[in-house]
């Protein structure tokens, strides 16, 4: 898995806050729609790629800037002959485990703050190791947590809006700490419920027992849940799998695989032939 620092952040682009919008409750984690107009010509960017925003930060480690790296959460657009993409950030906080003090996150609280006509530094594009299958009866199973929700948001609305007659199933399994947090699929911002009625789109969920603990997200039952057709469709070759979320969901996907398949063993080798064949990517954070 690449690291930030191999990343290329000689191409710097300014671009303005035109929307910045708390998609969740105040009284639920912080989660942020932002939408970007790049000022400056020559950047392009698609729904299967990321771009970098550049933060200035020092650190105890002498670092002078901050890089982090955001799908593109929505199909790129232009107006009056500027690129505009749309990025979700989560208010980020972390623990040092050595004296216990709480601290910020410095590129997701710098974006939170930003306001309606503020300019940010950003880099880019990246290409995502996702990528829409040429063969349009490929099935996709996608498997999203908490912000991972952004590059399948973007995802499934380009091949419905602009790929058309996508004959292969679309499956996505999306996490989230409660109904609230269920970003895309609620009845507050839920886009994706337009994509219900296609005939090969299907949407599961899973929410947290107890959304005020620390419980895990069920994601592994939902998807045991639909074994058979995850069964079949693993059976067959033009399947591709697409996972996005927290470090914490690959133990939990493997689970839920080797359950469905009946073994550990299965589970690995089917894995392997998927990474194989180029037909199964991750972002993982």
């Amino acid at each position: 898995m690449a690291h930030l620092a191999d990343f290329n952040i000689q191409n710097k682009y300014q671009a303005t806050v035109k929307k910045t919008e708390r998609l969740t409750p105040v009284n639920t984690e912080e989660i942020r729609e932002i939408l970007l107009e790049i000022n400056q010509p020559g950047f392009e960017c698609q729904v299967d790629q990321s771009f970098g925003v550049l933060v200035n930060a020092s650190s105890n480690f002498g670092n002078t800037s901050h890089h982090r790296l955001y799908s593109v959460a929505d199909l790129p657009t232009t107006k009056k002959g500027k690129p505009q993409i749309t990025l979700l950030v989560k208010r980020c906080y972390y623990v040092d485990e050595f004296n216990g003090e709480q601290y910020k996150g410095v590129a997701s609280n710098y974006l939170c703050d930003r306001r309606v006509g503020d300019d940010i530094t950003i880099t880019g594009p990246f290409d995502l190791p996702f990528a829409v299958p040429e063969d349009k009866n490929s099935n996709l199973i996608l498997i999203g947590m908490g912000t991972g929700i952004a590059p399948f948001r973007a995802f499934v609305k380009h091949i419905y809006n602009n790929v058309k007659d996508w004959k292969g199933k679309i499956r996505l399994f999306y996490g989230a700490r409660s109904g609230l947090e269920l970003l895309y699929l609620n009845n507050k911002n839920g886009d994706l419920t337009n994509y219900y009625d296609e005939s090969t789109f299907e949407a599961f969920h899973a929410l947290s027992p107890r959304p005020h603990w620390s419980d895990p997200i069920p994601l592994d039952t939902a998807i045991e849940e639909r074994a058979a057709e995850i069964i079949e469709l693993l059976s067959h070759s033009s399947t591709h799998i697409y996972v996005a979320g927290y470090d914490k969901v690959m133990d939990m996907l493997d689970k839920a695989f080797s359950n469905i398949l009946g073994s550990k063993e299965k589970w690995e080798t089917r894995k392997m032939e998927l990474i194989a064949g180029k037909k199964w990517a991750e972002i993982i954070y």
